[in-house]
């Protein structure tokens, strides 16, 4: 009887599942808005929804998102805007289900 292995790319696409999440953005300087807009934009496919509110009397913008991607695209995401100046981020993820 022959013994057929799963292919190893295989393996790894099983394993990189979805995971639906939560981020919070808070832009404290408006110059940097249209940066983090562009970085969204380029992850559009795996937003579910967005809701952006600028909070005028806080002089700050913030912007929640529902997120359904890899833990790779969402960290990849939620690092680039991190990484912006005048913007936090925090996310919360499920369990893998």
């Amino acid at each position: 009887m022959l013994y057929k292995k799963e292919p190893f790319f295989r393996k790894l696409v099983m394993k990189m599942e979805s995971r639906i999440g939560i981020i919070g953005i808070t832009i404290s300087n408006f110059n940097s808005v249209s940066t983090v807009n562009e970085i969204l934009h380029e992850f559009s496919k795996i937003i579910v929804g967005r809701m952006g509110l600028p909070y005028r009397e806080k002089n700050i913008s913030i912007i929640s998102i529902i997120v359904d991607g890899t833990n790779d695209e969402i960290s990849a995401m939620t690092g680039r805007i991190g990484n912006i100046k005048d913007v936090n981020v925090k996310s919360m993820l499920t369990k893998n289900p």
